[in-house]
């Protein structure tokens, strides 16, 4: 059977747009899918659905994209566009100022922040969310990941994430999933651009419980705080509201535990399941 590449329609988005050029430069360049598929290390049918923008793509294909066809940083630019697509609109002015804050701080009661999860954590959380397909949730585990990206930067921010104690209680995924999720954490406890702290059992109850607070602050020193429940999130960027979450914070940072004994807990929660060592022959 021969075949009959689908009509594109570059104008209705950004992801539809990557995917039109994508096409329109291979085609220039005399390459078929597999040809392309073999030069940026991917698959033909990951590319054939890039470029129908059935799916999102993956966060390193836009430079390899633009390595292929010389392409300065095309590709990059409307990867940077497309990838905020994959978010509900109340998100997208925070992940603009995220990717601009030179402090980021998170409050976390049940899930792993997103900016120090594993790429197989962020596809169990999100697969546990049954109204998404499996190609919406590839598309936001990519996005998620593609948030990570700056933290190997010389712009890294400072990170400071405060996790409640049952976050390190409850596996997400499989035993090795969720190892390495735990060991992606202890890397993060404490480093020149990373702080982690845990919030014991013992701690008092807050008014933060059961939600999920970050701050960012921007290079000239403004703060935002971006407060998010199980399907809302609200953005608040005026002085006075920015001013009682940060008291909600501080609070939590002055009870949880210090960096070395966080480390501590992430350890005892890793111990179950650690990968079984193979005896020698």
């Amino acid at each position: 059977m021969t075949f009959k590449p689908q009509t594109l329609t570059p104008y209705l988005s950004a992801r539809h747009y990557f995917g039109a050029e994508q096409r329109r430069h291979r085609e220039a360049a005399g390459l078929s899918l597999v040809q392309l598929a073999g030069i940026v290390n991917s698959s033909k049918s990951t590319l054939a659905r890039i470029e129908t923008a059935e799916l999102m793509p993956p966060p390193d294909l836009p430079d390899r994209l633009d390595a292929a066809f010389g392409t300065d940083k095309h590709f990059h630019g409307l990867y940077e566009l497309a990838k905020r697509e994959a978010h509900p609109d109340q998100y997208r002015r925070f992940m603009d100022f995220e990717a601009q804050a030179e402090v980021v701080e998170n409050y976390v009661a049940q899930a792993m922040p997103g900016l120090l999860q594993t790429q197989e954590y962020a596809r169990a959380m999100l697969s546990c969310q049954e109204d998404l397909p499996r190609e919406q949730i590839e598309e936001r585990v990519n996005a998620r990941l593609s948030r990570q990206a700056r933290l190997t930067s010389e712009q890294a921010p400072l990170r400071w994430a405060i996790i409640e104690e049952s976050v390190l209680r409850r596996r997400v995924g499989s035993k090795e999933c969720w190892y390495n999720q735990l060991a992606l954490l202890l890397e993060q406890v404490d480093t020149p651009d990373s702080k982690v702290q845990v919030l014991p059992f013992s701690a008092d109850p807050h008014s933060l419980m059961g939600g999920a607070l970050t701050l960012l602050t921007l290079p000239k020193g403004s703060v935002m705080a971006y407060e998010e429940g199980i399907q809302v999130g609200h953005l608040y960027e005026d002085r006075e509201s920015v001013k009682k979450w940060r008291r909600q914070y501080e609070v939590l940072r002055a009870n949880a535990l210090p960096p070395a004994a966080s480390a501590e807990l992430i350890r005892d929660a890793m111990e179950d399941y650690k990968p079984c060592s193979t005896p020698p022959s």
